[in-house]
């Protein structure tokens, strides 16, 4: 939408900005986004997790503490949901999960944004945008721009020709839509990864038919956040 009469563009709000989500905790954007955001690197990861760093930056680092953003994060990636009560007392609950905090400032990242390191094996970067809406936009080392709006699927691979086709002819035999299809790549003929934005989930023998492509080293299948 634009505004004539100064010439800017103006972004278009939903109820959901308005009213803000159903949550544990003080702040849409450092608790209930936290939480989501612990939530979808569970999900991504797709492991049993043994260990966990959050490197918080800018505002989650320096206001974390008191909207509870260390509570929130580990809670999401313990599973617990937004509404979650028991997210207040969630340090007394993480037996089992090694913790730490580590706090940093970097102004080219976004104000409330977080590194999760994950069993020292997978490092998944994401943003709390407000109202409890979260972006996801790094895994291991890949850029990625995913939001938790949509059941998604994401592979690393060898770059090499062939695999995109394959990959979606896969999903499309078993008539489900994609919405959307990234990829990025760290260097010609190296290491590739892809996501795959579906309007509905994936079957497990989706997930294993992909797995079984020649040179894919990794993939999972990232469930779309209902809370």
């Amino acid at each position: 939408m634009k505004d004539k009469r100064k010439g800017l563009e103006l972004s278009q709000k939903t109820l959901f900005d308005v009213i803000l989500p159903v949550m544990t905790g003080p702040s849409s954007s450092h608790t209930a986004g936290a939480i989501r955001l612990g939530l979808m690197a569970r999900n991504i990861y797709s492991k049993p997790i043994k260990s966990v760093i959050f490197r918080l930056y800018n505002s989650f680092a320096q206001t974390g503490i008191g909207h509870g953003t260390q509570k929130g994060l580990l809670a999401g990636v313990l599973g617990r949901c937004v509404y979650d009560f028991n997210i207040k007392n969630i340090f007394e609950l993480a037996d089992g999960i090694d913790y730490k905090y580590e706090y940093l400032e970097d102004l080219s990242r976004h104000p409330n944004s977080v590194d999760m390191v994950l069993n020292n094996e997978m490092i998944i970067c994401g943003d709390s945008i407000g109202a409890g809406e979260i972006k996801i936009t790094e895994i291991s080392g890949f850029s990625v721009s995913i939001s938790g709006n949509y059941h998604t699927i994401f592979l690393m691979y060898k770059d090499k020709p062939g695999i995109i086709s394959t990959v979606s002819n896969i999903i499309q035999s078993k008539n489900i839509n994609i919405a959307s299809l990234h990829c990025d790549r760290n260097e010609k003929g190296g290491t590739a990864s892809m996501y795959i934005s579906l309007d509905v989930p994936a079957s497990g023998e989706i997930t294993e038919q992909i797995s079984a492509i020649d040179d894919v080293y990794f993939t999972t299948q990232i469930r779309k956040l209902e809370i």
